[in-house]
């Protein structure tokens, strides 16, 4: 709704019949006591910050998590959260769990939903909600707010996780039930002198961003008969603007697990981040998804996803390399099994911890390098190597013979491969084809 006048706005941003809860971990009115806010800094959650005080007459205490954000000034938004009346402001450096507990098990799951998205909203969210939940308790409030709207996937990942770890902890979403848009926001905002990043400008496109990737949507990308418009892309260079020589990247993996580039031992994060700045260089991990939600829509958003799609490339082709073809071709299966419950907010779905169990065991003997090439956008294994590789280049190599393989022997194999198929076409296609 746009073109509302001040007394407008408050009236729908006020609580009213549509506040009427009608899931049981919904918040009643009078049950709102003291807030944890799920606190960004950004629009949406300091409208919210604000609203919550005026409606409910609440204590608010924020919670900001960073998931390796680039370029955030968390002592600036947190100062912000005290200006606008936050009893407590609370900041947790949860970038080591997130890639340990998260990140790590959707690389040994080569997850990716929907052919191109890895993820990293995903991943990030049960561990946001998880972190919710603990700092709730450890600060006396009895209710969570996030600022997610009624037509995405977060609502689902942080309220069905809140839910499932511990129930008596109720929520509310006020984004969800306001009948406004940004320009009313920003109306409300200049009203009750709430500062706002950007001038006061309404924000182009929706971001979302971690150590893992950038997504972007909204605008001008909604619209599908064109091409991204150039500013969407604050994180990868273009692929047209890159280097014009490429540059290679060994990336080296424990069981798994990545654990070294070009020989060089690092943790996890370092090493994550050091890929992400090679990949951004050379325009690597642009992805232009059209993604069916959970909720029912269709959407197109834009992903920035550099360090993601280097280490998913290798690990999959290092993971080709050590494992059987019946290994490979069962694991597709699951992975994409895998992908789609993190997708669904469903992190704590027993099936997804039978899963892991399998990924751990699949990826036993993934150890071994893989050397990447990266050039204007794409990103691609050039060399491989492992102590545990199924290859034997003398076997492979063109017209040899010897060791455990002999070509004497594929004449009876061919017999005996194609038997039933042969059988079955006799018999199908005899005269008249009775049956």
């Amino acid at each position: 709704m746009t073109g509302a006048g001040p007394e407008q706005i408050e009236e729908q941003l006020s609580l009213g019949p549509s506040a009427d809860p009608v899931a049981t971990f919904e918040a009643q009115p009078e049950e709102v006591r003291k807030v944890l806010l799920l606190y960004s800094g950004g629009l949406d959650t300091s409208v919210m910050l604000h609203w919550i005080q005026a409606e409910y007459g609440a204590e608010v205490v924020t919670l900001t998590i960073d998931l390796g954000q680039p370029g955030e000034d968390y002592d600036a938004v947190t100062e912000k959260a005290r200006d606008l009346g936050a009893v407590e402001t609370v900041v947790i450096d949860a970038r080591e769990e997130f890639a340990r507990d998260y990140v790590l098990p959707a690389i040994k799951a080569n997850a990716l939903y929907g052919g191109g998205y890895p993820l990293f909203t995903s991943l990030g969210r049960p561990l946001i909600a998880k972190l919710g939940v603990e700092t709730a308790a450890a600060t006396g409030c009895n209710v969570l707010a996030h600022g997610c709207t009624g037509k995405g996937n977060d609502q689902v990942r942080l309220e069905a996780t809140v839910a499932t770890l511990e129930p008596g902890l109720k929520t509310i979403a006020p984004v969800r039930s306001w009948q406004i848009g940004r320009d009313e926001e920003l109306e409300y905002c200049r009203r009750h002198g709430i500062p706002v990043k950007g001038g006061g400008q309404a924000p182009p496109y929706s971001i979302d961003d971690n150590l893992w990737g950038r997504s972007s949507e909204g605008g001008e990308i909604e619209d599908l008969n064109a091409a991204p418009p150039r500013d969407v892309f604050q994180l990868v260079t273009p692929p047209e603007e890159a280097p014009d020589s490429s540059e290679s990247v060994t990336v080296g993996f424990d069981a798994g697990v990545p654990v070294s580039l070009d020989g060089t031992p690092m943790e996890l994060v370092p090493l994550i981040e050091r890929l992400s700045e090679l990949g951004c260089r050379h325009g690597v991990g642009i992805v232009d998804h059209i993604e069916d939600r959970i909720v029912g829509l269709k959407v197109r958003d834009i992903y920035e996803v550099p360090a993601a799609e280097i280490v998913l490339t290798a690990h999959a082709e290092l993971e080709k390399l050590v494992s059987t073809i019946h290994q490979n071709n069962f694991k597709h299966t699951l992975d994409r099994q895998w992908a789609y419950l993190v997708y669904a907010g469903l992190w704590n779905e027993p099936l997804r911890h039978d899963l892991d169990a399998y990924m751990d065991s699949a990826n036993e003997y993934v150890t071994g390098e893989v050397t990447m090439r990266l050039y204007k956008g794409s990103a691609v294994p050039v060399a491989r190597s492992s102590p545990y590789a199924l290859y034997d280049r003398n076997l492979a190599s063109f017209g040899e013979s010897g060791g455990e393989f002999s070509q004497r022997s594929s004449p009876g194999f061919i017999e005996l491969f194609s038997l039933q198929t042969r059988m079955a076409h006799r018999i199908r296609n005899r005269e008249g084809g009775e049956r």
